[in-house]
Formats: structure tokens, sequence, C-alpha cells
């Protein structure tokens, strides 16, 4: 079984973060986006992993390569034309043959049993009922089937919104749908869209399910990210004792992560490297070799190397920033 995830995008609404690191790198509670998303497949028993990749790419394979066992394999995407054009470039260079193929968003946190999803006799499609469906692809359904693929309607006819997980048993008919749609030049909103050669494949014949996730956690904003940060660190998050130091749980923090005369947490994310000195902080994420002194702050995130000396703030700042006040 094979995983194919895309992991082009440049995640602009991360910025200024996603300068320096591709957004599935982007660090939440205790992991790379990715990461979480790489143990899920893991734990369904997935082998091989299928990489569509941009700017900074190599350093997504990397990750890949060196902190899993996947049999990876890669394409490129130069030019990002949509999701649908993603899927299509890697089809058409590694694999469009009878094999199923587990397609999975890269910047998406999920809670599901993704081996029942697997062991479905119908290609099917991870859904999760949603307040406002148009910012969402969304399905309707005609009793257990999948009736019509919508991407981001206007007037929603359906609340069940499409959450980037799909299991496709026929893989040569979803190439042919893309290679149409692309031959064609079919674009919805400017893009080539899965959703749209998914509707193709549903004109064709084939029957398609849905499988109701139990949880569904964007990553693509600050605002989203540190949501996801609470969720996650709530739900597995640490205690830990480190003397010298106040630690409200629930917290991840790396073991070599140096904090002195500090209280963290709860809430709060600090990866390897990263230094703590006679500050305050909570609901924050704290990234790589960051250097955090004298301060207080909350809602925050703090890129790789940046430097933060000074005192309360609520912060957005980017990899290898300095960001010194009066003292």
């Amino acid at each position: 079984m094979i995983a194919i995830i895309p992991a082009a995008g440049s995640g602009t609404r991360l910025l200024p973060h996603t300068y320096t690191i591709p957004k599935p790198l982007v660090y939440v509670a205790g992991k790379p986006i990715l990461g979480h998303i790489l143990g899920d497949l893991e734990n369904a028993g997935i082998d091989r992993i299928g990489l569509i990749v941009g700017d900074r790419g190599e350093r997504i394979i990397e990750y890949v390569e060196s902190s899993y066992k996947f049999q990876v394999d890669h394409v490129y995407q130069r030019e990002r034309l949509g999701l649908g054009h993603a899927i299509y470039l890697y089809l058409k260079e590694k694999n469009h043959d009878d094999k199923p193929a587990l397609i999975i968003l890269s910047d998406t946190i999920f809670e599901a049993n993704l081996a029942e999803m697997l062991d479905s006799q119908y290609s099917t499609i991870a859904v999760h009922k949603v307040e406002d469906p148009r910012r969402f692809g969304i399905v309707e359904l005609k009793g257990k089937f999948i009736k019509r693929l919508i991407e981001k309607p206007d007037s929603p006819t359906s609340d069940l919104a499409i959450v980037g997980v799909y299991f496709i048993r026929n893989v040569h008919l979803l190439f042919e749908c893309l290679q149409h749609i692309v031959d064609k030049d079919i674009r919805t909103r400017g893009e080539y869209q899965l959703t749209d050669a998914l509707q193709l494949m549903l004109d064709s014949g084939e029957e398609m399910t849905t499988f109701a996730v139990a949880g569904w956690h964007d990553c693509g904003t600050p605002d989203t990210l540190l949501q996801t940060n609470r969720y996650l660190l709530g739900r597995a998050g640490k205690s830990c004792d480190m003397p010298g130091n106040i630690i409200i749980p629930p917290v991840s923090i790396a073991e070599s992560a140096v904090i002195e005369n500090s209280i963290v947490g709860p809430y709060v994310s600090v990866a390897a490297g990263a230094q703590v000195t006679k500050s305050i902080i909570e609901d924050s994420i704290i990234n790589e070799k960051a250097s955090i002194r004298n301060a207080l702050i909350r809602e925050s995130l703090i890129g790789d190397n940046a430097v933060f000396d000074g005192q309360f703030s609520k912060l957005n700042v980017g990899d290898s920033s300095q960001i010194t006040f009066g003292k």
C-alpha cells in the first residue's frame, strides 16, 4: 500500500515561518506537522510513501528518510497548479497501476482509524461535519454513496467537508480523469482540482463512500496552529520535572532543550536545542535552537534560531530573527 502525500505548498498563511521551513515541517506538539501524519500511516501498516514536493522539498525528503522506515520516492511540482495537478504529476511519473492508493494532505492532522478505512471495498473519502462548508470541498450523498463533489460552494447543499484523506481503489481511472482535466485545461478557481477528477470518476460509474473522522485539525495559520498545539498536548502532552523551574502540564519539551529559572506551560511546545531563561511562557510554540530570555509571552510562535530578549509581547517571529527590547 502506498500513501501519496502532496507537500509542495508554499504555506503563505504561515509566513514568516515558511520563508525558510516547508509548511509540513512546521513544529506542533512536539514534532513537525508531517510527523503526526506519518505516525498514523505507520500504525496503519503502510510501508511506502510517495512525496510531491516543491521549493526546499529536499528537506521534507530528508526528514522522512532519516526519521522513518518507509520506502520513499518523490516528484517535484515546479508549478503550483492545484492538488489535482500534483497528483497527476506523481501518477504520471511513478504509479498509475491497479493497486489502491491513499492520498493524504500534508498540513492537516486528523483522528481516524486508517486501517478501517483501508478495508473498504469501495473508494472512500474522509469527511467531517463543519459549520461553514463554503470554505471546503463538500460531498453530497445518495444513500451511503457519494452523488456529487463540489469545491468550495457558494451555496452549500451539504455540511460534510472533505478533510484531505482519500482512499482510491481504481487508481488507473483516477489517472485517466486527471489527465482529462489537464489535457482539456479544466480548472476550478484557476487550478486543476482533485475533486473535479473524482467527480469524473463518479460520472463514469465508480462507486465511492465516505468515512467520518473523529477529529480534524487545521495547521494553516498561526491561530489554528496554536489551537492544534493545544488540542494535541491536551490529549497526549506530558508533565515533567525540571528542578529550578515550574512546569505546568500539558507540555512537550525536547530532551536537548534548556529551561532555567522559568515557568513553562500549560500548552507549550519547546523544540530541540531551544533555551528558555528567566521567562514565563504559556500557550506557545518555541522552535529549534530559539533563545528566550527575560520574557513573558503567550499565544506566540517563535521560529528556529530566533532570539527574544525583552518583555511581555504577543509575537509571530520568523526563523533567524532577533528582537531585543530595552533592558
